[in-house]
Formats: C-alpha cells, structure tokens, sequence
C-alpha cells in the first residue's frame, strides 16, 4: 500500500547526501543533507529515550531562531511528536495561555529567557525542560547512527505543529499544521515560484510565525534545497549574503523591503542571482515595487494565512505594476469562492467573504472543536477577509472583516487588546484600530473610555500595558473620549474613530 512520504529530510540524504542543507550564519557551520539527517535521528533518539516523547505529545519551544530548532523540528518528524513554538515576544502571561492550552510534554527554551521562563505558572513539575543550548552538541560533536524507525509511521493527516494566532475574541488559538497541509503548500509554492534544488536563500523570519516554516522553509525541504539561518533581519547583513552566497529568491514584508532600499548598500549591492522577491504581509507601494524592479529584482506578491497554505495567492512580477494592490490568483491547488453575506457567490468586482477549499486548510483549532466548526464549513475555510475579484480574474483584499491589522509583520487583533484594556479598573470600554505608519505599515491606536468618576491618562494606558502585551500590540497613539460612536444596533461603529 502507498504510504505517503512524510520525512524529506531522509529522502534527500538518500539522493543528494553531500548537498548543503543548512548554514548557521552566527556560527558558520554548514551541515548537507546526510549530515543534518544523522543529527536529527540521535537527537529523535534521544527525546524519546532521555525524555520520553513519543507520537503525538507536544514539545514547546521558547527561542529565537537557531539551528537547533531547525534539528528539533527534523526530529519531530521523525518521531512523531508535535512541534509548539512560541513567540519569544510575548509576556508570561500571555505565553502561560498557550502552554495551559497545548499541554506540552517537554519545554525547550533558550538561556537568554530563562528570567522569563521561571516566570511562567502553566507548567508542572511534569514537564521536562531543557535549555535549547544543551542541545547543539548535537549539531557539532560526531555523529554515528544507522538512522531512527519510528514505532508508527506517520500519515498525511499526523499534525507536525500547532502554531498560535490570536483569535478574533481575544483568545489565542492553535492552528493545526499536519503533513498534508505541509505537503501541498510545497507543491502549490513550487509551481508558482519554480523552485528547484539549486535554489538558495536566507532564513529570518521567527519560527513561531507561519512564514518563518512555510513560506520558503519547508517548500525548500521539499524540494532540496538550501538555507542560510539568521537571528533576525539586518537590512545589511542581508544585503551582503544575497550578493556573496548567490540567493535566487528572497522573502520578505514591504516593511523589510524598504529597509533594505534605505540600507547604504543597496546601491552597490550585487543582486543580479535574484530571480524575485516573496512579499507577503501587506501591499507593497508602487515606488518601493519600482525601485526593487529597477535593481533586476522582480516583486511577486502574494497573499495566504495560518490556517490555509499559507501560500495562497501569488500576482506574477510582469503585473505588479499594471495590478497593483492586487494579490494575484489563487494557487495551483486552491479552490476558492468570494461569499456575500447573504451566502451567495459574488460576481465581477462585487466584495464578499473570501473562501478557500484545498488540502492545505488546516484540520482545525487545537482544542477548539466549536471554532473549528464556525471557520470550516463542507472543507470551505471562511477568511474573514473581504475581497474583489476583477474581470481578468485577479483578486484584491479590500478589508479585514475581523478588523485585524498587520504591523511590522505581525498581526495584530484588536478584540486581544480591547480585552486587556478593560481589564485595568478605570477602563471602562476601548476601541483599537490599526493606523498607518511610515515604518510599521500599521499601529495601534486606542480610544478609551474612562469608568465613571475615574481619571486615567494616555501614559497610565501605556504603562498598563507595558510588560503584559508584546510590544507590537501595544498602541501607539492613545485617545480618551467619553463615550465611543456605535451604531443603531448599539455596536461600536469604528469607522467613526477614523
């Protein structure tokens, strides 16, 4: 019987065993495919045996990015087991929702958040916990093993991670990511970007977030080939190893992208390997698409979310100009429906609810079967985005449905914030909306109602939130009123706080 291939790793050790897989960049330490193979089967065989992780238990990981997590995730598949990342930005209140809800078996967290990480209330004496430094001996000390069976072998519906987004309520929710979702992600990003194995580029974006795994990563997995694993995005540092390690496709959020342009390398910089730039995140502005085209570096912009792909969209660089705000079509594999809110299909230019139905939306919510069963319907997975489509076919998001908004990357839901507002005892309501900003894209700005007889300023609004929400949730403009506008049917009618 066919068995579908869940371990891509294992494969390319098998083909191509002496080509680059992953170079650390901080360390310079480069590992191909046999090598990093070996490596992530000691270490499959020492979580099950050291730490008793087994299928389907959850291992969290508390880092920034390091080639160890890369090795965790590797041996995740291998085992079975279900990789948790975390957003290292959050506060241990916030982080002690994620771990309450996904209950992990083993917690791995990075030395530099150790302060925090004893901060946290939701783990139990249970719990194993390891400093991720602990494990690099595993990536540089010799290796010798015949390679790691799993007791069962995986499926394409085994979840490989659960990755948190915030949810449209205030709450976090985890977005199931299994193999078949993995699987045609790759397969619908490798036919629109024409990836191969000779492909090259540079990691940066986090691992906790849906683009830092599966925009490029994975994709690249699958087809063989190449990383080099950075820290973070440094605008020259960037700019200096597309030119010197020959990158062919680069990724990032128009926020990136202009740092990148304001960078005093840009000019000189050599990046004429580049086939295109991956932008994601929000539309890119038609002078920052120019300037890049203008350098030989075409922009494919594109569009996709946690729960689905999450490439969904790509708009060829031939149109980034004459579609401009346009997020292209859909992918190979990805039907889709644009919904009004009667439940008819829209027609040219009408603006509905886009729907998307494939088999890279996601099986469901971690523990929530309810908001699971509200977000799919007959395999449909509601977005929550408005869109258009025009009459060539080409799709546009005109709003978010949810009010969400995207900053510096990240997205921000605004019912979290309000939540957490009302929480402080002069705070009666608050409003937040997303308002454009020259570095982020998108920031916060509250309105807030005191409670009755209260006084409360914009800097104890500030201060509130300081060390209890990740700092790109925080407001950055701050209003008191004294009631907010709603609507006749008594809800807040934000399009008055404009």
């Amino acid at each position: 019987m066919f068995r579908p291939e869940t371990d891509w790793l294992s494969k390319w050790a098998a083909y191509t065993p002496e080509r680059l897989m992953l170079r650390d960049h901080p360390r310079d330490i480069r590992w191909t495919y046999a090598d990093m193979n070996r490596r992530a089967s000691a270490l499959a065989a020492a979580l099950r045996d050291e730490y008793g992780l087994n299928k389907g238990d959850r291992l969290a990981v508390y880092s920034k990015n390091r080639s160890e997590y890369v090795l965790l995730l590797c041996a995740c598949i291998k085992l079975g087991a279900i990789l948790v990342p975390l957003n290292f930005r959050l506060t241990p209140r916030e982080l002690d929702v994620l771990l309450g809800d996904s209950a992990p078996k083993l917690f791995v967290y990075e030395r530099d958040l150790a302060e925090r990480a004893t901060e946290l209330t939701a783990l139990s004496d249970s719990v194993g916990r390891v400093e991720i430094e602990e494990l690099e001996h595993f990536l540089v000390a010799s290796i010798d093993t015949a390679g790691f069976t799993a007791p069962e072998p995986a499926t394409f519906a085994d979840v490989v991670m659960i990755l948190y987004t915030s949810g449209t309520t205030g709450l976090p929710k985890g977005v199931m990511v299994n193999h078949r979702m993995l699987y045609w992600n790759s397969v619908n990003t490798a036919l629109r970007l024409d990836l191969n194995s000779q492909d090259h580029t540079q990691s940066f974006a986090p691992f906790f977030h849906t683009g830092g795994w599966n925009v490029l990563f994975t994709p690249f997995l699958h087809t063989g080939a190449s990383h080099t694993l950075l820290e973070g995005f440094d605008a020259d540092l960037l700019l200096k190893l597309m030119e010197e390690e020959r990158t062919t496709i680069m990724f990032g959020v128009p926020t990136m992208m202009q740092m990148m342009v304001d960078s005093p390398l840009f000019e000189k910089a050599d990046l004429s390997s580049v086939r295109y730039a991956v932008v994601g995140g929000a539309a890119m502005p038609v002078p920052l698409i120019n300037t890049w085209h203008g350098k030989g570096v075409f922009v494919r912009q594109g569009y996709g979310l946690t729960e689905v792909g999450p490439n969904c969209f790509s708009l060829h660089q031939d149109e980034a100009i004459r579609k401009r705000g346009s997020i292209g079509f859909p992918n190979f594999y990805l039907d889709t429906r644009i919904v009004s809110d009667d439940g008819v299909d829209c027609g040219v230019d009408e603006i509905g609810e886009l729907w998307l139905r494939s088999d890279v939306v996601t099986p469901g919510y971690w523990n929530r079967p309810e908001e699971t069963e509200a977000a799919i319907e007959d395999g449909w997975f509601k977005t929550g985005d408005m869109v258009r489509s025009d009459a060539e076919g080409f799709h546009f998001v005109m709003d978010r449905k949810k009010n969400m908004f995207i900053s510096g990357g990240e997205n921000v839901y605004p019912a979290e914030i309000e939540s957490f507002l009302v929480g402080h005892e002069a705070i009666r309501e608050a409003a937040v909306l997303g308002v454009p900003d020259d570095r982020w894209g998108e920031v916060g700005k509250a309105f807030v109602v005191p409670e009755a007889g209260q006084t409360v300023t914009d800097k104890d609004v500030l201060a509130w939130c300081d060390g209890n929400l990740a700092r790109f949730k925080i407001p950055r403009y701050v209003v008191l009123l004294d009631e907010l506008p709603r609507n006749e049917a008594g809800k807040i009618d934000r399009s008055k706080l404009l």
